[in-house]
């Protein structure tokens, strides 16, 4: 195996086989597909299971490979492979009991760090809370604040903020007027 840190998305995936196959985990590495997502701003990684074919693709986000290093980015190659065990196995995969297990086995992170800061902040109104989630997307609880959602923590009401421009609101009508202000920077 090379030592080198993998310079392509094409060295990445072939790099990441390679050291699958070195994990002391049950699993039919070779029958395992790789492919790398340029989207995902968040995960570092997923691992998807079509269970009509039996298929498990392991994607690898290239972003969090550059962010993180070979090094780090390791242990969310043995993450996902514990995802595939489950899939292969049980059909089904979380982050539960038996994915714990497993991952403590081989030293995978039960959950792998975000690369990325989220654009979007929900902001929790009361002076004693300190919940402060970020969001990549407009999700619902971004696009319609006053729909019903809370703080996670306190169960207060909550104002949006967009990071970059400091903008925020509570209603879906503030959202749309953000939004519209905020234009291509969005």
């Amino acid at each position: 195996m090379t030592t080198a840190e993998p310079a392509t998305r094409e060295a990445l995936l072939e790099r990441a086989a390679e050291y699958a196959e070195t994990v002391p985990i049950d699993l039919d590495t070779d029958a395992l597909s790789w492919d790398v997502s340029e989207r995902a701003r968040r995960r570092a990684g997923s691992c998807r299971y079509d269970p009509e074919t039996e298929a498990i693709t392991v994607v690898l986000t290239w972003d969090a490979y550059r962010e993180f290093g070979w090094t780090e980015f390791r242990g969310t190659i043995r993450h996902e492979l514990v995802h595939a065990w489950e899939f292969e196995r049980y059909g089904e995969s979380g982050h539960g009991e038996r994915f714990r297990a497993k991952a403590d086995e081989i030293d995978a992170p039960r959950y792998c760090r975000s690369f990325t800061d989220g654009r979007l902040e929900l902001v929790c109104t009361s002076d004693d809370c300190a919940w402060r989630p970020e969001r990549h997307r407009a999700s619902k609880p971004v696009r319609k604040p006053d729909a019903g959602y809370r703080c996670g923590e306190c169960g207060s009401e909550y104002v949006v903020r967009h990071r970059e421009t400091g903008r925020t609101w509570r209603t879906a009508a503030g959202y749309e007027r953000a939004r519209e202000a905020i234009g291509d920077d969005w």
